[in-house]
């Protein structure tokens, strides 16, 4: 009798040895990386199965005794991951239970159109295009605001996102956070400022962004364009009239441009665009509300990046002959 009991307790031994072995064993997958996908509300057992359903060589029942031996199966979180060939039993269950996802990122920048935004999108890996097929205005619709130009209204940033998702989780994202930027800055607005309302903040910051070569004119351009709209005069920004031109823009700017009608040509009609020409960044949006204490209407680029600004068109007249015409 004790001979038996010593041989059940080697085997019993023996198996838990094995096991806990097997816990630190990498999987033996069949390619580099392996996708995981696990469902909301998706019991132990549904995720070890799903496990062996994406390609893992896993015993499924053990695996699922692990899940619940370790008691921490109802902590595994939904989500999409990616395991490799390093990934064991033991650092599985630590990747579901943190929420460890396969995470991709894209980056929108300052100064990009929405027609860049959604080829940036496209591009995207793993992400989902839901929106490919949509008008901006169907966009906009998705996303909570019906009536709201699609233009400039994404903040631009990095945004992560977990695989499969859709490009609309992320335009969201976007919209969320340049309400709140936007908000944020209107908050900070100088009392002295033309502005009346956030939308021209907004619509104000995306010229500032397109015209600034050197940051710290940021706060002065804002201050020239500010001051024209005090005043009535005419914007005439060289960014608003390729705006309004569209596909039909060459890289050329030509005097038959600035004389081209549309919404969006501060030449041809006063005040401001209507609609931002781009997506602003922070500094931008916060120069259109809090611009330089300048009197200058008229800024020239001086071929370094920076700007000279001036107060008088004869002061501007012999900037432009400095700088650009070299007289």
């Amino acid at each position: 009798m004790r001979l038996f009991f010593s041989v059940v307790l080697a085997l019993l031994l023996g198996a838990a040895g094995a096991a806990y072995l097997w816990l630190d064993q990498s999987f033996d997958l069949p390619t580099a990386t392996v996708d995981l996908s696990i469902e909301p509300g998706a019991s132990g057992r549904d995720i070890a199965t799903a496990v062996s359903d994406a390609g893992v060589p896993v015993n499924t029942s053990l695996l699922y005794a692990w899940f619940r031996v370790s008691g921490q199966s109802k902590q595994i979180r939904a989500g999409s991951y990616e395991l490799d060939r390093q990934t064991t039993p033991r650092s599985l269950l630590h990747k579901l239970v943190r929420g460890e996802e396969a995470l991709r990122s894209v980056t929108l920048v300052e100064g990009w159109t929405f027609r860049q935004v959604r080829e940036a999108l496209a591009k995207a890996e793993q992400l989902k295009p839901e929106s490919q097929a949509m008008a901006p205005v169907d966009i906009m619709n998705q996303l909570g605001k019906p009536g709201t130009p699609a233009e400039g209204h994404f903040f631009p940033d990095t945004y992560t996102y977990s695989k499969g998702s859709s490009d609309l989780a992320v335009m969201r994202r976007a919209v969320h956070a340049m309400d709140k930027r936007l908000a944020a800055a209107w908050a900070l607005r100088d009392p002295s400022t033309p502005l009346k309302a956030p939308e021209e903040a907004l619509v104000l910051a995306s010229i500032v962004e397109k015209e600034t070569g050197s940051p710290k004119d940021r706060t002065h351009i804002s201050a020239v364009f500010s001051n024209r709209l005090r005043m009535g005069m005419r914007l005439q920004t060289d960014p608003t009239v390729i705006y309004g031109l569209g596909a039909t823009f060459d890289g050329n700017l030509r005097k038959k441009d600035l004389q081209a009608d549309t919404p969006w040509n501060t030449y041809t009609r006063a005040g401001l665009p209507p609609t931002p020409i781009a997506m602003p960044g922070r500094a931008s949006l916060l120069a259109a509300v809090q611009p330089a204490a300048s009197k200058a209407l008229y800024f020239v680029a001086r071929g370094d990046g920076s700007s000279q600004f001036s107060n008088s068109l004869d002061e501007h007249n012999r900037a432009v002959n400095k700088y650009q015409r070299g007289q």
